[in-house]
């Protein structure tokens, strides 16, 4: 949840670029971010491994007009329509990238190469067949922004009773320092995003933090086991809700060109 996942980087800049509003050489440049390398394996009509640009362009000749971003976890495939073998890669990855105009999917499978103290990152997207349907559990900005201020309010005030390391001014102070960390240098989501999927995107964000703020920093005064399931009962939803703001942010653009 603190990161921004690739699946949001591929979808954000990968819609920018379908559309026009960016060159090849800068979506995928976005795209690959810190990593070393990506490559898209399994595209029609391509025995081996291809580059973004090239992928990127092949499912553009193949109808896609837009991606979308999918982040299930055990018991709620958010963003996934199927079939079962995709769904189950997509879980293990804990993220996906779904095609909105043609029946494929991306699944990200990352690697670590080189020695100690020089490793690089590569990753692989899967491209795989999907079943065409309304993606599970998506709300729209609208609502994943309602949701997130009440859920916000919701943890703080049951982390702050708990006594838990995750909320207060500790909390603050480092999801502040994240955020000026994660600005730097890079732009929100991509050219094309109405003002407000930023804003929601931004809030999931600092949800997410608080989040791992209060699961990462030790038991804090909540050392009792039903003040530690009281923790855990208070961040599941939250959580949640999070991710679901995070996937109405990315997929924003491509629910308004459908509503047109």
């Amino acid at each position: 949840m603190l990161s921004e996942p690739r699946s949001g980087r591929l979808a954000a800049w990968g819609n920018a670029l379908l559309v026009g509003l960016v060159s090849p050489d800068d979506a995928v440049l976005a795209v690959v971010g810190e990593d070393a390398v990506h490559r898209v394996e399994g595209l029609p009509g391509e025995p081996a491994p291809v580059g973004l640009t090239l992928a990127l362009g092949r499912l553009r000749a193949l109808g896609v007009t837009g991606l979308r971003v999918a982040l299930p976890a055990p018991g709620h495939p958010l963003g996934l329509s199927g079939p079962p073998e995709f769904n189950a890669r997509a879980l293990e990855a804990e993220e996906a990238v779904v095609c909105h105009g043609a029946a494929f999917g991306l699944v990200p499978e990352v690697y670590e190469a080189g020695p100690a103290g020089d490793v690089h990152v590569e990753v692989v997207w899967h491209c795989l067949p999907v079943r065409e349907a309304p993606p599970a559990d998506v709300p729209s900005l609208g609502e994943a922004e309602r949701e997130l201020a009440e859920a916000l309010r919701d943890a703080t005030e049951v982390l702050a009773r708990l006594d838990v390391a995750g909320s207060g001014p500790v909390a603050e102070a480092a999801i502040d320092a994240y955020r000026a960390r994660a600005e730097r240098g890079r732009e929100v989501l991509a050219p094309g995003y109405p003002p407000r999927a930023v804003r929601v995107l931004e809030l999931a964000q600092r949800v997410g933090l608080l989040v791992s703020l209060a699961q990462d920093r030790g038991h804090g005064g909540a050392v009792s086991a039903s003040e530690m399931a009281a923790r855990g009962e208070a961040l599941r939803p939250v959580e949640r809700t999070a991710r679901r703001a995070l996937v109405a942010s990315y997929n924003s653009v491509v629910e308004e060109r459908e509503m047109r």
